[in-house]
């Protein structure tokens, strides 16, 4: 096991109606707000009026800033800086899910940054200051409502690109599982694609001793796969949409990688898909992730017979691990199918001619992932597996 330092601040409000106590918790950081959300659904729910009412009987003068697409764009997060220095905001309250929850730490950071916001996530600068940023969570999925990370687009080059610090941790998420039963069935199972990438991407470690995260990774998993089917047959499953809920927190707090070595290559290799085609990020990894995991798994069969046997429930084969290995392999892109995602590149509408250029800009850092280092050669491989 690797040494850690495990702290995570984001105060947690788990229920019903939790999105009612989201102007007390602002009013408690902050001064004057930035309304943040996407498209009109929230409108449509009722969510936006009870936030605002929240944020008025808090005594939370705010300013709103909509608009925030999948993929959340540089353009906007620009705009928002510029609303918050000229209206003196000094807190962010983000609405919806991953892609506004980024979009707020971005505009949270650029706001004390001189520069330009990009130059955090080019590498250019290091995040050392951000407003405070709150967060009524709509969408279980990509974490971001107590990670430290954020990933934007910047329309120029199709370029998405992440950057993450500790002080971009939202300092409350208000997590309502009722607020989460009118998902579209795509988007509810885009959400639990990226919420088992987060635990695999930790999961496949060169670390070892770890024995207890591993647990803790393979439980998170299995309990996607037991309720996702449930919450799909049935939307207005309480417990199944609680439990999902949950799981997308916990997978991305940092709780499952202590100790651990993360790779990490399968967001950066599906980074280049949803930048340049605008693919549900989701989505993206249902196709990229068996692909990656076919690539590698020579490297550790063992852990993928692991992960076959303790996740997916196969039958060991001790002569042959391999056979496991790739069993699960075959499970986990036989899941993604049957939730209702596209396992192939060819379904995304994403062209063979692109594939060397996206393998080309995914490795901009150098080499990506941990499992095993994957240069441009690698990545190509890994879209090409991915058909």
């Amino acid at each position: 096991m690797e040494n850690f330092t495990f702290q995570n601040p984001t105060r947690i409000l788990f229920g019903r109606g939790a999105e009612l106590q989201a102007g007390a918790e602002a009013a408690r950081h902050g001064s004057r707000v930035l309304l943040h959300y996407g498209a009109g659904s929230i409108k449509a729910s009722g969510l936006y009026d009870r936030v605002c009412a929240s944020l008025r009987d808090a005594k939370a003068p705010f300013v709103e800033l909509g608009g925030v697409k999948p993929n959340p764009r540089l353009s906007l997060v620009r705009e928002g800086i510029r609303l918050c220095r000229e209206q003196k905001l000094d807190f962010i309250l983000a609405v919806g899910g991953g892609s506004v929850i980024d979009s707020a730490k971005a505009i949270a950071v650029g706001v004390p940054y001189t520069g330009d916001v990009w130059d955090f996530y080019t590498g250019k600068a290091k995040v050392e200051r951000s407003l405070p940023v709150g967060v009524v969570l709509t969408i279980p999925a990509a974490g971001s409502e107590s990670s430290n990370g954020s990933v934007v687009t910047n329309d120029d080059g199709a370029l998405k690109r992440d950057t993450g610090a500790e002080c971009m941790r939202p300092v409350f998420a208000a997590l309502n599982p009722e607020l989460t039963f009118t998902l579209p069935p795509y988007q509810t199972a885009c959400g639990a694609a990226d919420i088992m990438a987060h635990v695999m991407e930790r999961y496949f470690t060169p670390a070892k001793g770890v024995d207890f995260t591993d647990r803790l990774c393979e439980a998170t998993l299995r309990t996607i796969i037991d309720t996702v089917p449930r919450a799909l047959a049935e939307p207005r499953d309480y417990d199944a949409r609680a439990n999902i809920l949950w799981a997308s927190t916990i997978a991305h707090n940092d709780l499952l990688g202590t100790g651990r070595v993360g790779d990490w290559a399968s967001h950066m290799i599906e980074h280049e898909l949803s930048g340049l085609y605008d693919v549900a990020h989701g989505a993206g990894l249902a196709v990229v992730f068996p692909a990656w995991m076919r690539h590698v798994y020579r490297n550790d069969t063992g852990r993928f017979a692991r992960f076959a046997c303790q996740v997916w429930g196969v039958e060991p084969c001790f002569e042959d691990p391999e056979r496991t290995a790739l069993e699960g392999i075959r499970r986990t892109a036989a899941f993604f199918h049957q939730i209702g995602l596209p396992t192939t590149l060819k379904e995304l509408g994403v062209p063979q001619a692109r594939l060397a250029e996206m393998a080309h800009k995914a490795v901009w850092r150098g080499p990506l992932g941990n499992f095993r280092k994957l240069d441009e050669r690698d990545v190509l491989e890994v879209y090409r597996l991915a058909g």
